[in-house]
């Protein structure tokens, strides 16, 4: 048993996400000053490691009704066809379809797809380890994160400030933390 998590890329072949370990948050400005961060607690995925990096893909699936920002009001507003209309489009996903390394990261390229919009992200990653657990079960873990224009996938409302700026920030920044288990 490894106590101590190695640098060691993850062995070729399926994984996927842990839900109880994984988070994927973002964070965005409200009236220009104060941050407001969010997540999403219902995340399910698929990673798989080729045998080399680069040819490593992942599936990601996160259920929108489960944002939460702390305030109820300001959830079920994200929730509203204002924002995500959780109604008409339940779930985003993420495909990634292409790693390479950036400096002493790694960049993962994919499509996010939010009301049926499809944009590419880069996220920009760093892979944290791999450790087995008491049980003999290897767990891998990556952060990864992006900025993103929320208005490229049609998140548009906003009120403009009577001072300039807006309310919400056209910017968000999509905040990772994914840890994966073999599939199976």
């Amino acid at each position: 048993m490894s106590a101590v998590p190695t640098k060691t890329l993850p062995d070729a072949g399926v994984w996927k996400l842990d839900p109880n370990h994984t988070s994927v948050a973002f964070v965005a400005r409200h009236l220009m000053i104060h941050k407001v961060r969010g997540t999403f607690g219902d995340v399910t995925g698929q990673v798989t490691i080729g045998d080399e990096p680069e040819s490593s893909r992942v599936d990601v699936i996160i259920g929108v009704a489960s944002i939460d920002t702390g305030a109820a009001d300001r959830d079920a507003h994200l929730r509203s066809a204002d924002f995500f209309d959780v109604e008409h489009f339940p779930a985003m996903r993420f495909v990634g379809s292409g790693v390479d390394r950036s400096g002493d990261g790694w960049a993962l390229s994919g499509d996010l797809t939010i009301k049926d919009v499809t944009r590419p992200v880069v996220l920009d990653l760093t892979f944290e380890g791999v450790v087995q657990d008491p049980w003999g079960t290897p767990h891998a873990a990556f952060t990864a994160r992006a900025e993103v224009d929320r208005e490229d996938w049609g998140l548009t409302w906003n009120v403009a400030l009577e001072a300039g700026g807006w309310l919400v920030s056209k910017t968000a920044v999509i905040e990772i933390e994914a840890e994966i288990v073999p599939a199976g």
